[in-house]
């Protein structure tokens, strides 16, 4: 994340303060990791779809798939957006996935 300081590369707004550049790039740096969490999430899913080896490397990419999605869900929770229904239809996020969030 890079961070500028007040007034480089922008003017800021009259009464714009330190604090208030931080509250923005923070918020810019959350938008940016979400949408990454999201796009790791959405090719793994793909990926799982579309396997057509192995149990074994199918057992490797479900692992990797539950990782991706559970990191998706809890930046979107760091992000205020705590309810997953619609993701989970939109995405036809399948059962195997969902009953293995959070396990180790």
């Amino acid at each position: 994340m890079s961070l500028r300081l007040p007034g480089q590369n922008s003017t800021p707004a009259s009464g714009q303060t330190g604090v208030d550049v931080l509250d923005y790039e923070l918020m810019a740096e959350k938008a940016a990791s979400l949408g990454r969490a999201g796009y790791y999430a959405e090719q793994h899913l793909n990926l799982l779809r579309n396997y057509q080896g192995d149990a074994d490397g199918r057992a490797v990419l479900l692992k990797k798939t539950v990782e991706a999605v559970y990191a998706w869900f809890i930046q979107r929770e760091l992000c205020g957006l705590r309810r997953h229904d619609s993701l989970i239809r939109e995405y036809a996020i399948p059962k195997e996935v969902l009953v293995r969030l959070g396990a180790k």
